[in-house]
């Protein structure tokens, strides 16, 4: 089978792209080897299921003031935004050994504002924007072929069956170190390319989310903006998790290494990570009406091998992610790939109007020359 474009990826830069590549009346194809939209972008309920006002498990915040192409964007598709709770005292814990200490709390400039109902919103809107018939989930690509003027694209589907698709572009929407891991190319990509996706950190991948979901927001009423930082593990920087319509949480950012959280298990980092909430902020943190848990290093679908180890976060770069005969026909589009935010919600948005804006003036020459 035959589309113009086909793209690899259904998180934010994926659909971004697709949106344009629509709007643009260009016809297109969206694999995702998940079950689900969003990649990166997870927002759940207190059981971990799919919601409509759900906790971020993924990215949570983004600065409007300072991220216009992303602000544009969720204005555009009519998305309600709120700023993040940072009223109150932070919490500061040196050691396990002494006590915490509070320090008066210091407004950001500027703020940082979430998605009413959580990111995944963002997802549920561009996804309801674009054809449904052109997108295509638990579809897994596993091999992007160069077939003259065309580009093949293998993939696997949920049940097993094998597949092929062409196009005369692709945009590939995922990280690069992600395309280098798990898609093979043919012919191969040129050993620089290669060694400079391998190179590229992926945002997210390493790390680890807690959330700790209660009945009151009793921190609050202590005087508390729900912000701790710690040098005590397994919890590192933690913040206000409640969500728009007021459900109060905390969530922490998990500062032991993904090998270690492997060997601990879930349930022993979640009850480590609740007893030092409890430490923090009072004895009612120690009573959560529910808990929450993800580890993206051990999403196969996020993270690889080079991932397990932290590796900071992926610096802006100009140079081509393509070399050779492939520039031609491939354009990478992941968050990483940003020359302005690379891993951040904006840096998904800038890639993906980079690439599809390439894509359809490309395209639209095409069209022009063939038709003089």
């Amino acid at each position: 089978m035959r589309s113009s474009v086909l793209i690899v990826g259904g998180g934010l830069a994926g659909l971004a792209a697709a949106r344009l590549l629509d709007r643009a009346r260009i016809g297109f194809q969206l694999l995702e080897a998940r079950d689900r939209l969003g990649g990166r972008i997870l927002s759940v309920n207190a059981t971990d299921g799919p919601s409509a006002d759900g906790f971020d498990l993924g990215p949570s915040w983004f600065w409007p003031a300072a991220q216009p192409e992303l602000a544009e964007l969720v204005a555009e598709l009519g998305i309600p935004i709120f700023p993040q709770a940072s009223d109150g005292d932070i919490v500061f814990q040196r050691t396990a050994h002494e006590a915490p200490r509070r320090y008066p709390g210091m407004r950001q400039e500027p703020p940082s504002m979430r998605i009413v109902g959580g990111t995944g919103t963002l997802i549920a809107a561009l996804a309801s924007s674009l054809p449904q018939s052109c997108i295509h989930l638990n579809t897994r690509v596993t091999q992007v072929v160069l077939a003259g003027s065309e580009v093949e694209l293998c993939f696997a589907r949920g049940d097993g069956r094998t597949q092929t698709l062409r196009a005369s572009h692709v945009i590939l929407a995922l990280p690069p170190r992600l395309l280098e891991a798990t898609i093979a190319f043919t012919p191969a990509l040129g050993m620089r390319t290669v060694q400079r996706w391998r190179n590229t950190p992926t945002w997210m991948a390493p790390h680890a989310k807690v959330f700790a979901l209660y009945e009151r927001p009793f921190w609050r009423e202590a005087g508390l903006s729900g912000a701790a930082q710690s040098m005590v593990s397994p919890l590192v920087e933690i913040h206000d998790a409640t969500t728009a319509s007021g459900t109060p949480a905390l969530f922490g950012f998990v500062g032991v290494s993904a090998e270690q959280r492997k060997a601990a298990g879930r349930d022993k980092i979640i009850a480590a990570s609740v007893r030092q909430l409890a430490a923090l902020f009072g004895p009612e943190a120690a009573r959560p009406a529910a808990t929450l848990f993800k580890d993206w290093a051990a999403d196969p679908l996020t993270a690889t091998a080079a991932d397990l180890i932290a590796s900071g976060h992926p610096a802006p770069d100009l140079r081509p992610w393509i070399d050779g005969e492939w520039r031609n026909h491939i354009l990478l589009a992941g968050s990483e790939t940003s020359t302005s935010e690379p891993g951040y919600l904006a840096g998904a948005v800038e890639a993906a109007h980079r690439a599809a804006g390439e894509l359809i003036g490309h395209l639209n020459e095409t069209r022009a020359s063939m038709a003089t």
